[in-house]
């Protein structure tokens, strides 16, 4: 395990941040690894100081590094640079230039607060039985107090409340807070046709062996992960716990009671619209509000006005398509003789679109950036290979779960099969989002070699996926518009056997807004370019705000206002200091409170391998906590806490391992950038952000540095008192 101290070597180092580093990479074969002396040459201009190097990478792992200019009056010197690139990288360079914006993120509006009650209603819950829900008994009563309060009964909530019942707490010390009208997160409002987790369902779906169940697929539907969540709860006597359709507004930690007091909205009635208040106190919480709780829509002219039905993929309305989420296939018979309209191109959209085509009388696809589309391989789960290759051993979920990050992050030993064996484990070049083996090696002066490392690691890879393109799709203007033209680590990569094949059906139609997005929207359609496109329904396939807005601070990606000791305030701390954590789960003057990363954690394409690790490493900490104080699991009044100067350590850890991050300067927009906004800003707040990157190794070093810290038995920068 690190010694806490050794990142104390960055004190004293100025920032001194450049104009502009202008990479220049020749052609040349792949190196061997990426972070070894290789045969890529690259020159350099303008180094940044060690700080001003880590302060680029932010909790999106993303960087300031800018590339060349794209504008000619500024090109200047740099055209000759330019050109001897290799055609693909400036490629890569003028497509991402055209889709800068300098309204960012501004460019959208979530729809949970939107002035506009048409967009806000299209955040509301259709899911939800109302009637039935309000025959269920009540689980929290206002002024009661629990041992643990979480919220968000998604994966990571079930499997929060699971882990703690397994370090011997029971579960009727436990309530979950959900704001849906059911259990599931993100797998309960996502409900589109098509749906299937990108990752393997055999290290997606958690506690697989001890649930005894086998996935009828390699990649598991929607509805599947939906209904085994549900089963989960159910087996560690959750699913009575829950208090749905309720809203946590604020945290405020009481020094007096040694608890957390929890201030809530709650719903029933038709639509869940008689609100009331309530307040309960938790001696511990744990935030489990995923990734992209808020879906978001571009901020077009005249979107309110549309005269047709419209929805975004987050509440699929299947009034308006026919079918019905309980299947993975609906019968969208109702889109029969409708002209369809779907804006976006992005994971979502690659499953949609295919679904849509074979009802809608004409599809109407408006991209701005398209999609790298893999193979997808999806079959049938066999159960000989299940018994006797993949769940043949106990512990075989654990190992599998660590063999795809180990690949992901080209720490894998020769001598380990790539057991997933899928598209995913082979994309070998993102480590450059996850972090790797050899990371925290990557200084400032090696910046620019590791971004060309990176390049040539994927460029066959790009090539392959772009020569799909052309060879599935007939039309080669409309191939030549799905082309994506990026490296794999700037785009959640996607895997379909069934999306490019929908642009040869004659009712299939590319609108490629050439990175410009649409113009705006009439009552019969949209526009672009001068030209309407008239439209019976509008599916917007646009995506969520940013997990990494806030530098990821949990308060701000939860909506709620959590107060710690003092009456300061997590949004506070986080814009004073950055992100400051103990392993990316808790933070010193907020005891008793944990959060399941993705800031200062381990990083990987997996998020419920992530969720599995936290959830694990929480519940130990609590149970540990217990013991250290001579209490036994029923008595309140233990507190937890970070020590300052343990949070300050790791945060320095992570901030030291910052600069592995920079590929992604080479990125066009996206959610991982903040839409372009966390390339921006002073120095001191690009430093700030830094600290909130993953950990530079990868998953699976971050595990091993977990369970070195679980080994020494001291809970080691954290501190425990009872009452």
């Amino acid at each position: 395990m690190r010694d806490f101290h050794t990142a104390g070597h960055l004190k004293g180092h100025t920032v001194e941040w450049p104009a502009e580093i202008h990479l220049r990479i020749s052609r040349s074969p792949p190196p061997q690894h990426p972070l070894q002396e290789g045969k890529t040459h690259l020159s350099e201009t303008d180094k940044p100081s060690l700080a001003s190097a880590q302060a680029a990478a932010t909790t999106g792992c993303v960087n300031r590094f800018t590339t060349l200019p794209l504008d000619q009056s500024k090109m200047g010197s740099n055209v000759e640079m330019l050109a001897s690139m290799p055609p693909d990288q400036q490629k890569y360079m003028a497509e991402a230039a055209k889709r800068k914006r300098p309204d960012g993120m501004a460019q959208f509006q979530e729809l949970h607060f939107s002035d506009n009650e048409r967009l806000r209603q299209l955040a509301d819950d259709p899911f939800a039985d109302h009637a039935t829900l309000d025959q269920l008994p009540v689980p929290i009563k206002s002024g009661d107090r629990v041992k643990f309060l979480i919220l968000g009964a998604g994966l990571g909530g079930i499997l929060n409340g699971v882990r703690l019942i397994q370090a011997g707490f029971s579960a009727d010390q436990i309530r979950l807070v959900e704001v849906a009208g059911g259990i599931g997160g993100t797998w309960y409002w996502n409900r589109y046709p098509g749906l299937h987790c990108d990752v393997e369902s055999y290290v997606y779906l958690p506690l697989l062996e001890e649930m005894g169940y086998m996935p009828p697929h390699k990649y598991i539907s929607g509805v599947g992960i939906r209904n085994y969540l549900v089963e989960m709860a159910k087996k560690w006597d959750l699913a009575d716990k829950i208090m749905y359709r309720t809203q946590v507004n604020g945290l405020q930690w009481d020094d007096g009671i040694r608890a957390w007091k929890a201030d809530m909205t709650t719903g029933r009635g038709p639509g869940g619209q008689e609100k009331s208040t309530l307040w309960m106190n938790a001696d511990f919480v744990l935030l489990n509000t995923g990734l992209f709780p808020h879906p978001q829509v571009p901020k077009l002219p005249g979107l309110t006005g549309f005269e047709g039905a419209m929805f975004h993929t987050a509440r699929w309305d299947y009034n308006v398509t026919g079918g019905s989420s309980e299947t993975p296939f609906p019968t969208l018979d109702k889109l029969n003789g409708k002209r369809v309209g779907i804006i976006g191109t992005g994971a979502t959209a690659i499953q949609v679109v295919p679904e849509v085509a074979k009802w809608a009388k004409e599809l109407y696809v408006f991209q701005r950036t398209p999609s790298q589309v893999h193979v997808r391989g999806q079959r049938e789960t066999d159960l000989t290979e299940w018994r006797e290759q993949i769940a043949a051993k106990p512990g075989w979920q654990t190992e599998r779960m660590e063999n795809f990050a180990e690949h992901l992050s080209l720490g894998a030993p020769s001598d380990h099969k790539n057991l997933v064996g899928d598209g995913f484990s082979h994309l070998s070049a993102y480590y450059a989002l996850i972090g790797g083996i050899g990371s925290d090696k990557v200084t400032p002066e090696k910046v620019p070699e590791h971004i060309g490392g990176l390049l040539a690691l994927d460029a066959t890879r790009a090539a392959k996926v772009r020569a799909r393109v052309s060879e599935v799709v007939k039309d080669e203007d409309t191939a030549e518009k799905l082309t994506p033209w990026y490296p794999v680590w700037c785009k959640r990569p996607t895997f379909s056997d069934v999306f490019l094949q929908a642009f040869n059906q004659e009712n299939v139609h590319l609108v490629d807004t050439d990175g410009k997005g649409v113009d705006g929207v009439t009552p019969r359609g949209l526009v672009f370019n001068g030209k309407e496109y008239p439209l019976d329904v509008l599916i917007l396939s646009t995506g969520y705000r940013s997990p990494g807005v806030g530098s990821g601070n949990p308060s701000v990606r939860t909506g709620l206002e959590i107060v710690g000791r003092g009456g300061r305030t997590l949004t506070e701390k986080w814009t004073s200091q950055g992100p400051t954590t103990l392993h990316g789960c808790a933070s010193n003057g907020f005891p008793n409170l944990f959060w399941m990363g993705p800031t200062q954690a381990g990083a990987t394409a997996n998020f419920a391998h992530v969720l599995e690790v936290l959830s694990r490493h929480v519940a130990h900490i609590v149970a540990k906590g217990h013991e250290q104080a001579g209490a036994c699991k029923q008595d309140n009044g233990v507190v937890v806490e970070v020590r300052k100067e343990a949070e300050e350590a790791w945060s320095m850890l992570c901030l030291s391992g910052a600069a592995a991050f920079s590929a992604t300067s080479v990125c066009t927009p996206s959610y991982l950038t903040n839409e372009g906004e966390a390339m921006l800003g002073k120095p001191q707040e690009l430093m700030q952000r830094a600290r909130g990157a993953p950990w530079p190794t990868g998953m699976v070093a971050y595990i091993r540095e977990l369970d070195a810290w679980h080994d020494a038995g001291k809970l080691e920068g954290i501190e425990v008192t009872a009452a």
